[in-house]
């Protein structure tokens, strides 16, 4: 891949697993020194990618980044030191800011509003990458579901503060063409350039031997604590389904495994176990997303990214909620509206689960309207080079003024 050289070093703040892949990806665009502020979690696609070097503490919470996302996640993440360690992370931030030539943000309003002030008070100028809201959360939401939804208003579109701090970046870079519009109608320097999403969906990593003939069920259960619920239930759908192969995308070690009552698991080696039950066996794979991702002709999934990156290949998901942390009511039904026609929102029964993945595949038609909704909303990839040379430029205007 392409490497863009900055001769001054570049600071990223990001708070999220998927942004943190992001910034960790466009960081790897970059030659020259790169620091890395993670604001939830260890930040382990920086260290993965040896890319940067870390400045600041690491802030473990419960709920994974969703301290809003119920009353629980909240209580939980005030008990793990949620104030005191977010208020040393600023502190972190600036001081992480000296001597940068520029500081990229990739994140929400929370992460914007530490980008913001380190930026302003190193006089630095300050990309923000938005991979979260979307004019499309409007779609179809009304009235009643905008006050059902009220407690989560600012994760549909930016509040007026966040859009006061966005007009003050060098420039915004939006998922989609819909929402560039929305910002630059309220006099936001925003930028469509390509889908996040899909830049950072991994390739195969190895091609997979699958029964010829057979259509393949994309089991996707996500990198959050939502796992422990959604995985039994997404085993229990796929087992009424012996006419598809099963296959889990799991992204955890063998011992986060939660398997139904009565199912067994045999791990095969470090990649591979098989999940035993009612008569089913499913393969769990680990690092095999990309792979998995494109064999499937459907999928079930709780996952934020991983849902678009599906919607994104053409791939129609059926979801469902759970109690959280982060695949909640609310989380499906707002990326219901993201992604159209390209994911099906039921209820949390393998019965009900199982039913409708056997009438998309049975319905041509219903397939081809999934796939291009998908395609269509969220776009293309190709972001994040262009992301890199506009850093390019900032840092080495900045080095320069300092001559």
């Amino acid at each position: 891949m392409l490497r863009r050289v900055t001769s001054a070093p570049v600071l990223f703040i990001s708070n999220g697993t998927a942004e943190d892949l992001i910034g960790a990806r466009l960081a790897g665009l970059l030659s020259g020194e790169i620091r890395s502020a993670p604001l939830v979690g260890e930040g382990r696609a920086y260290a993965s990618a040896g890319t940067s070097r870390r400045v600041g503490r690491v802030l473990r919470l419960p709920s994974g980044g969703f301290p809003f996302g119920s009353l629980d996640n909240l209580r939980a993440d005030l008990r793990a030191g949620l104030i005191g360690d977010s208020v040393g992370q600023w502190t972190d931030a600036v001081r992480g800011a000296r001597g940068a030539g520029a500081i990229v943000v990739v994140g929400d309003a929370y992460a914007l509003m530490v980008g913001s002030v380190a930026a302003k008070m190193g006089r630095l100028p300050l990309i923000h990458v938005q991979p979260l809201l979307s004019a499309q959360y409007l779609d179809g939401l009304g009235m009643r579901g905008a006050l059902r939804e009220l407690n989560a208003l600012g994760a549909n579109l930016p509040m007026p503060y966040e859009l006061r701090l966005a007009r003050g970046a060098s420039a915004v870079f939006v998922r989609d063409a819909a929402t560039e519009r929305y910002y630059r109608r309220r006099g936001v320097p925003a930028h469509f350039a390509g889908s996040f999403a899909m830049d950072v969906l991994p390739a195969p990593e190895h091609e997979l031997q699958l029964p010829a003939g057979r259509p393949v069920l994309a089991l996707l259960p996500g990198s959050r604590e939502d796992h422990r619920e959604s995985l039994p239930l997404m085993l229990r759908a796929a087992a009424l389904l012996p006419e598809v192969t099963s296959l889990v995308a799991w992204p955890h070690g063998w011992k986060a495994v939660t398997l139904p009552g009565g199912w067994r698991l045999h791990i095969k080696n470090e990649a591979e176990a098989l999940a035993e039950g009612k008569g089913a066996q499913i393969h769990l794979l680990r690092g095999a997303f990309g792979a998995v991702a494109r064999a499937a002709d459907v999928a079930l999934g709780t996952s934020g990214t991983a849902n678009e990156q599906l919607a994104g290949l053409g791939v129609p998901t059926v979801a469902f909620a759970t109690r959280g942390p982060q695949y909640t009511e609310g989380f499906a039904r707002r990326q219901g509206r993201l992604l159209g026609a390209a994911l099906r929102v039921v209820d949390a029964d393998p019965v009900k689960l199982a039913a409708e993945v056997r009438a998309i595949l049975g319905d041509g038609s219903r397939r081809a309207r999934a796939a291009l909704a998908g395609l269509t909303r969220i776009g293309p990839a190709g972001a994040l080079p262009v992301i890199a040379a506009e850093i390019e430029v900032l840092a080495q205007d900045k080095k320069n003024t300092r001559r």
